[in-house]
């Protein structure tokens, strides 16, 4: 999936964690964005990629492109490490659920992801898409029809709390 996919499914799942949580949503989907690209940390030609490339040089270099950064190792990791260094955890919360929304969209692709790191097995849905397709941009379309549902949702929330 592309950039813009994988940030409007951060706020989409931020979002919907949102709905369930007593997090502050702002907070959730700030972080949920920067989650949802973390992965791609990966790819030179990232949107993070781009934003910080020596280290996505040197992580392209070790793994490879959609594999460990694309494992559940990986948001186990990086769980553990934000735990203890960051002490909010709504902020946590929204990094690790932008990541988790990363992995399962690109789930969708026709490459998949290394899931299960160190093993080299890769997991797709049954259907998959090729990126930036036009099954992408659809997938596109309704995340973001769905983002403006749970936030028109949590805005009605908010006002009638007023």
């Amino acid at each position: 999936m592309q950039g813009n996919t994988h940030i409007i499914g951060g706020i989409t799942a931020s979002l919907a964690f949102a709905q369930i949580s007593n997090d502050n949503p702002f907070v959730l989907v700030g972080a949920g964005v920067i989650g949802a690209l973390l992965p791609d940390i990966c790819h030179g030609g990232s949107k993070i990629g781009r934003t910080f490339p020596l280290i996505s040089k040197m992580v392209n270099k070790l793994f490879g492109h959609r594999s460990f950064t694309h494992s559940l190792l990986f948001v186990v990791l990086v769980a553990l490490l934000l735990q203890t260094i960051i002490p909010y955890p709504s902020i946590v919360a929204g990094l690790l659920i932008g990541m988790s929304s990363h992995i399962i969209l690109d789930m969708g692709t026709k490459q998949g992801v290394k899931l299960f790191f160190p093993f080299n097995m890769s997991v797709h849905f049954p259907l998959t898409t090729r990126t930036g397709g036009k099954v992408e941009k659809i997938v596109f379309t309704l995340l973001s029809v769905l983002s403006l549902y749970l936030s028109y949702e949590l805005i009605s929330r908010f006002i009638s709390e007023i």
